[in-house]
């Protein structure tokens, strides 16, 4: 039986002191999970990777090169305005030449894709050709400037126009108004679209069909990410057309409307030059902030560099689906599996609630007050069931707690023999039960307290 008490004592310590341990552990855990803790306003993490990347690698330099600094200055001088070979830029003359009126201005036209040198010969050129009221702007592929002013379109129908045909009209001119604090209201966009006749549309939607993607000549599309492809639109494979720069001044073949028409069902994505728009389903949802999130960050790189269309497809393709990821549209979102942690998060508070609620129940069961001697036992029976506490605690004494038993032995035989005398043998016992408690607590070993001990013989 008093085996039993021990190990039933014993298994209570430990599991007393595992609970507290645990609760440690919980608290630790949560505190810690709190600081690092961020806010994540996506319904799921995104896996593309930083679009920046992709397209930094992917860019290219200009095979034209740019004439000395001498001849550069010498032509801006002679000339309103000077087009290097491989410019790309193109603008309405007639509204431009209005903007600038009678004043002196010269626009220097040079490729996209230029190295540092180049950009250097530009500005240098650029600073001596300006000579009291002149005023030099300078376009490198699309990107305009002048002065210390670097200006870039407002809309999207001014993207589209920059990078599927190249026009800067209303950049030049809007740069020209506050270089000299008049600003001119720049107007809409002279981009116009038109229907595609049969003999454009049939190549194409003869290649879409069997292939599911077309490059027109002079496209630099060479193939479509399609893993990233099919995340981005459901799963569903996309169709592709790119086409190059369209000619400036003539309407645009509206291939994605046509195209539709005949693929209803389809995701669509057309490419003119480095203009980038989709047309299909949830298109009207989607289409423009994609757009507008694409070239609102990229646009400058862009409208200064020579990149494939390889490269705009995969970032536009990878905003497409960092929308999807947001969760902004009624789109079911790709499967992501639970992350442990922060299933666990709400949890660990109510672990360490219940933990520390049955480490206090344990440790309350250890230190109650244990329940007294039944009323009116005899002084006989109180003297045989301390003897009988005495000797089971014997053989677990040692040092300290042998001299405390000692002690209480002798006052059990004083007890003894005052009862075989007649005399009273309370204060013997009194004392007795005293150096046996003392034995108990120097052991650790509640369970042999005597009030618990003879209060359980005796009950």
């Amino acid at each position: 039986m008093s085996d039993t008490r021990r190990e039933v004592g014993t298994w209570l310590g430990v599991a007393r002191w595992t609970c507290l341990g645990a609760a440690v552990v919980a608290l630790v855990v949560f505190l810690v999970s709190q600081r690092a803790e961020t806010i994540d306003v996506s319904y799921a993490q995104s896996p593309t990777s930083p679009e920046s990347t992709r397209a930094g690698k992917e860019a290219g330099l200009s095979d034209a090169s740019v004439p000395p600094v001498e001849e550069l200055v010498a032509r801006l001088q002679a000339e309103r305005v000077v087009r290097l070979p491989g410019a790309v830029a193109h603008w309405d003359e007639a509204r431009v030449d209005q903007a600038i009126g009678n004043r002196d201005a010269r626009i220097l036209v040079a490729p996209p894709g230029l190295d540092e040198a180049e950009r250097k010969q530009i500005s240098e050129a650029k600073s001596q050709a300006e000579k009291g009221e002149r005023e030099v702007v300078t376009i490198v592929g699309t990107t305009v400037s002048g002065g210390i002013l670097e200006v870039a379109p407002s809309t999207l129908d001014e993207r589209r126009a920059e990078f599927a045909v190249g026009d800067v009209t209303g950049l030049i001119i809007y740069l020209l108004g506050h270089l000299w604090e008049q600003p001119v209201a720049s107007g809409p966009s002279d981009f116009r679209w038109r229907e595609p006749t049969a003999a454009e549309l049939a190549p194409v939607e003869a290649a879409l069909r069997s292939a599911g993607r077309y490059t027109a000549e002079g496209a630099t599309l060479t193939e479509v990410p399609h893993d990233a492809a099919r995340q981005a639109f459901d799963g569903a494979e996309p169709l592709v057309a790119a086409f190059p720069r369209q000619p400036f001044g003539e309407p645009v073949p509206d291939y994605g409307a046509a195209l539709t028409a005949r693929f209803p069902d389809r995701p669509i994505v057309v490419l003119y030059g480095l203009w980038v728009s989709y047309h299909g389903p949830n298109a009207d949802a989607f289409a423009d902030v994609a757009a507008a999130s694409t070239y609102a960050q990229f646009g400058r790189y862009l409208s200064s560099r020579v990149y494939p269309q390889d490269a705009i497809l995969g970032v536009y393709l990878d905003r497409v689906i960092d929308i999807r990821y947001a969760g902004l549209f009624d789109r079911p979102l790709p499967y992501q599996p639970p992350d442990p942690l922060r299933v666990t998060l709400p949890a660990l508070p109510w672990v360490f609630a219940g933990c520390v609620a049955v480490f206090v129940a344990l440790s309350a069961r250890a230190v109650r007050k244990p329940r007294g001697l039944p009323r009116g036992t005899s002084a006989g029976a109180r003297l045989g069931a301390l003897t009988a506490l005495a000797i089971e605690v014997s053989g677990l004494t040692d040092g300290e707690s042998d001299v405390a038993l000692t002690l209480a032995l002798a006052k059990l035989e004083s007890a003894r023999e005052a009862l075989e005398e007649g005399r009273d043998p309370d204060a013997f016992l009194t004392d007795a039960h005293a150096r046996l408690d003392e034995v108990a607590r120097l052991l650790g070993r509640t369970d042999y307290r005597p009030d618990v001990y003879v209060g359980r013989q005796l009950a």
